[in-house]
């Protein structure tokens, strides 16, 4: 039955990232279009100012290695399906311990039920948590000399995040014999938003939206980052989460119905042939 599980994960993840690839590429990547314009036009008004400091050209970089076309459909598509995958195979093993215990200690629990709960889960501790506490940019939002820095404080919130959710959902399942369902998980919600509360708080932040650019007059010769851009990304990001991870949850719940679909008395009786045949 393990094996069934992480086959049900495999092809949820898929059908999830194929659905978020395809509303990303109607939605998200009109952003990012828009970003790598903006980019584009502030380079071209830098590179203007700098010459004109040193009284000649300067030369912009090269081309790039690939073309948009390539990026924003070879590139984000098998992006988006490889993490899609990837999320179905965790959530399929987290699925199969969670059920490994409830279905032995709460035989009557509908294990559709444990996986939207699960997804809920993953959601709020995967991507929920983190993005709130350094939301998505588009390109051209961000400085180059902190890219370390913001990939390692994004790791650890997405990390120490997903470990308070495991512990919490521990905590719920231990208290519950003496608290009841609804207690001991209001009682585990509860640790894990002060868990990742303070680890937000003790992690660094960063401001890093692109600011006009002005010549040595002052006057601004180039507006700063457009916020309706960001706005719109930051949103699109996350309807599009929401979709990978309810499409995820549905598949995967109606795969289980299917798993778990009684067998019928027609079925029964040829299992036994067969069984007496061979």
């Amino acid at each position: 039955m393990e094996k069934k599980f992480i086959g049900a994960g495999l092809l949820s993840g898929l059908i999830a990232g194929i659905v978020a690839f395809v509303f990303a590429r109607l939605f998200i990547e009109p952003q990012v279009a828009k970003a790598i314009d903006y980019e584009g036009g502030r380079s071209e008004a830098e590179e203007a100012l700098e010459a004109a400091a040193h009284g000649g050209h300067v030369h912009g970089e090269g081309g790039e290695v690939f073309t948009r076309s390539v990026q924003e459909n070879i590139g984000a598509g098998v992006g988006t399906i490889v993490f899609a995958v990837c999320m179905g195979a965790v959530f399929a093993v987290a699925f199969t311990v969670l059920w490994a215990y409830l279905g032995r200690r709460y035989p009557a629990t509908d294990p559709r039920m444990v996986s939207a709960a699960l997804a809920v889960i993953g959601f709020v501790a995967v991507f929920a948590v983190p993005f709130f506490a350094y939301p998505a940019n588009p390109p051209a939002v961000g400085d180059d000399d902190t890219i370390g820095a913001r990939s390692g404080a994004f790791l650890t919130i997405t990390l120490l995040s997903s470990a308070f959710a495991i512990a919490a959902v521990v905590a719920a399942l231990w208290l519950r014999p003496r608290l009841g369902g609804l207690v001991s998980s209001v009682v585990g919600a509860i640790g894990y938003l002060v868990a990742v509360t303070i680890t937000v708080a003790l992690l660094p932040e960063f401001h890093e939206v692109p600011q006009p650019v002005t010549d040595d007059g002052g006057q601004i010769v180039f507006p700063g980052f457009p916020g309706d851009v960001i706005g719109d990304f930051r949103v699109y990001v996350i309807a599009n989460q929401v979709i990978l991870w309810t499409v995820l949850a549905v598949v995967f719940a109606l795969i289980l119905g299917r798993l778990s679909k009684p067998v019928t008395s027609a079925d029964a009786t040829a299992d036994r042939i067969v069984a007496e045949q061979s």
